[in-house]
């Protein structure tokens, strides 16, 4: 742990895996998370966009301020993540903290989507000051919804138990792929919309629909 930067102590990660699993495959293209996410953005319908597992280790650092979509090359706002805690998640283990409202600060994107890092934690949090803040443990069973824009970071894992966090990222049935702005969208491209281009129906055999209204 004490070798590596802010960002590895922060979290293991490991994407869709849901490929690699049928149980979390039925799981994470279920209808009643995927609906959800529907009434959420005002959109008709949800693919899915990937999954994540997120693993804060015992020891483990703060996440720090960040927006999911930075990394997303995607044409709209329609983007949501599910946070699933697969254990009660109490303030000592890290719990998400989220600028509340930010997904609406449209003209600060730019400057504020930054790679999750310190400077992210210093340069975000200052500009967020005065932001509400929003934070609270979670109980088992409790999910966690949030915008692909909103700010948000979490505490350190302070106990000696694993903090394991499965999250599914949802996007309108109708998402467009975007014109990659930075290197992260383009890894994101490759990885999570194969074979597409910008322009293109996010409908890869990765971006199954998960709902959509009768």
């Amino acid at each position: 742990m004490a070798e590596r930067d802010t960002y590895g102590k922060a979290f293991l990660q490991i994407g869709n895996l849901w490929e690699a699993n049928a149980v979390i495959s039925e799981f994470v293209h279920g209808a009643r998370l995927g609906r959800i996410a529907a009434e959420l953005m005002g959109t008709r319908g949800t693919r899915m966009y990937h999954d994540q597992a997120l693993c804060k280790e015992p020891g483990g650092g703060f996440t720090p301020w960040h927006a999911d979509q930075r990394y997303w090359p995607l044409t709209s706002d329609h983007s949501v993540t599910a946070w699933i805690p697969l254990q009660a998640v109490p303030m000592e283990m890290g719990p998400l903290e989220f600028a509340a409202g930010s997904q609406r600060f449209l003209q600060q994107r730019e400057a504020l989507g930054l790679h999750i890092s310190d400077d992210s934690e210093r340069i975000i949090g200052t500009t967020l000051a005065d932001c509400p803040k929003t934070a609270g443990a979670f109980d088992l069973g409790e999910v966690s919804f949030h915008s692909g824009w909103t700010f948000h970071r979490a505490g350190p894992n302070t106990t000696a138990t694993l903090r394991s966090v499965m999250t599914v990222i949802y996007i309108d049935v109708d998402m467009r792929v975007g014109a990659p702005a930075n290197d992260a969208q383009k890894s994101d491209l490759a990885s999570w919309f194969p074979g597409l281009k910008p322009g293109d129906l996010a409908n890869s055999p990765r971006n199954r629909v998960v709902w959509q209204r009768a």
